[in-house]
């Protein structure tokens, strides 16, 4: 399984790296993302760190569905084995995984503006990220590595971009959103 190569930082001054990544990549794509991340009853998939999520896009001319499932992480970086695809109907796919005994365990939404470039012969997708629920702006950066021996050399591009971008390595984060929404409820 590919390995979804990302980091994910605080944004110190949003207006300033909103418009850095602007310059550089042009108008982003804003979008909003409903997921609703499902679990084992007895709680084992999140406690083994792995993640089985339904996410529902909502572009400014589209709308379109994603059933992704990442495996624990591989390293310090937090990143983690993916298999994502994409499927024609929502609220079937969330029957189909309720019906295998899986239950909702967190629903929230991302506000996103994503960016797609090529960087060292790379595809990567820089997405700035604002969570209703929890205080600041995100910077999430990634590309694939095929292989855990690519890890080490996809996450230096990210790095590379991440500092060219102005985001210094102490706000660096692998604090997952799932675990700052919950935090932030009652």
């Amino acid at each position: 399984m590919a390995i979804e190569a990302e980091l994910k930082a605080v944004v110190r001054d949003p207006e300033t790296l909103l418009q850095l990544l602007e310059d550089q990549y042009g108008v982003g794509r804003a979008e909003v993302y409903r997921d609703t991340y499902y679990d084992a009853p007895d709680g084992s998939l999140m406690e083994e760190d792995r993640e089985l999520r339904i996410r529902t896009v909502h572009g400014p001319d589209d709308t379109r569905t994603v059933l992704t499932y990442k495996g624990a992480r591989v390293d310090a970086s937090g990143s983690k084995p993916e298999a994502e695809t994409r499927v024609e109907d929502a609220d079937a796919a969330h029957e189909i995984v309720r019906g295998l005994g899986y239950v909702p365990r967190i629903a929230f939404e991302k506000r996103c503006r994503n960016y797609r470039f090529r960087e060292d012969g790379r595809d990567l997708l820089a997405t700035l990220v604002r969570v209703p629920e929890i205080d600041g702006t995100f910077i999430e950066l990634e590309t694939i590595a095929a292989a855990e021996s690519d890890l080490a050399p996809a996450l230096a591009v990210v790095r590379s971009v991440l500092t060219r971008l102005g985001i210094a390595e102490g706000d660096l984060t692998t604090e997952q959103y799932t675990d700052a929404v919950a935090a932030a409820r009652p």
